[in-house]
């Protein structure tokens, strides 16, 4: 996963502090903006294996 752009898709619903429509943590969400670009790869790999077990894959916004 090399793009570093914001995840968000505008499903801010969240399951146990996880946002059920990018995977990241509030806190993740919160800091996004401060992290360098490895530090939101690793939370972008992190988000994506957190979707998957939630059974959320697939849900991106339509552009």
């Amino acid at each position: 996963m090399s793009s570093t752009k914001d995840p968000c898709i505008s499903v801010c619903k969240f399951s146990d502090d996880i946002c059920q429509g990018c995977g990241r943590s509030k806190r993740e969400i919160r800091a996004w903006k401060k992290l360098d670009k490895d530090d939101k790869r690793t939370v972008l790999a992190e988000a994506a294996l957190r979707l998957i077990k939630l059974g959320a894959t697939g849900r991106r916004k339509k552009k």
